[in-house]
């Protein structure tokens, strides 16, 4: 993934204070799943595509159909044996949300309501392709 360094540095406190912070944890995985989907990378790296497709499949996992960020991983993994078949997918013209409007409030009682914010507007901002990954998830969770 590639971001500038004051993107990457709004990542690190946003994942410094979860880590910091156990009751933080039921939103990491929105987190990394909403910052590796707007660093989508080179769409010409299979390991790129993967990356993009995975995460927003968990971020569907966990958005659309609530599943609690455990069960979201579980998934996942499983998801992860069919990530041959990923398609690069044309991200967003534009964020609405980013790190940097997310990290101000890391740690704070505000951190996981602007993190889960942020997880939502920016699967929002994917929908051109949610019928995409629904279908491949649908296909392969199993």
């Amino acid at each position: 993934m590639a971001s500038s360094p004051a993107c990457f540095a709004a990542f690190t406190r946003i994942l410094a204070a979860e880590y910091s912070d156990p009751a933080l944890m039921d939103v990491h995985r929105l987190t990394v799943d909403t910052y590796a989907v707007q660093h989508p990378g080179d769409p010409r790296d299979r390991r790129c595509v993967q990356s993009v497709g995975l995460h927003l499949a968990r971020l569907c996992l966990q958005l659309s159909e609530e599943l609690a960020s455990e069960a979201a991983n579980r998934a996942m993994l499983v998801l992860g044996r069919a990530k041959a078949e990923l398609v690069p997918l044309a991200p967003p013209a534009r964020f609405r949300v980013r790190a940097s409007d997310v990290a101000p409030h890391a740690g704070t009682p505000a951190h996981a309501g602007r993190v889960r914010d942020w997880a939502v507007a920016t699967w929002e901002d994917w929908s051109a392709h949610h019928a995409y990954i629904r279908a491949w998830a649908e296909r392969h969770r199993g």
